[in-house]
């Protein structure tokens, strides 16, 4: 949790202790489709993963609860047909 915060200036507090963590890399794009879909499907937060400047993201972080966390994976991989290819 420490390297996903330090990484991503992620949008919880030292107190948002998730169940589970689940992480995204691809094309930004396909990271941007990803986020949308993870947070629509459940109440997860979403955070980017920063590379080797801020403007270059990596991969998401997405943390919740286990059943959240992996309902979302889930979705995105299944909700691939062609706008993106993240997992």
């Amino acid at each position: 949790m420490a390297i996903i915060n330090q990484r991503s200036g992620a949008r919880w507090d030292k107190d948002f202790l998730p169940s589970a963590v689940g992480l995204v890399q691809g094309k930004m794009i396909e990271m941007v489709v990803a986020s949308d879909v993870a947070e629509k499907t459940a109440g997860v937060i979403v955070s980017d993963v920063r590379g080797s400047c801020p403007q270059n993201m990596v991969m998401l972080a997405i943390a919740g609860e286990t059943a959240e966390v992996v309902e979302c994976l889930r979705k995105i991989r299944d909700d691939k047909g062609g706008a993106h290819d993240c997992l």
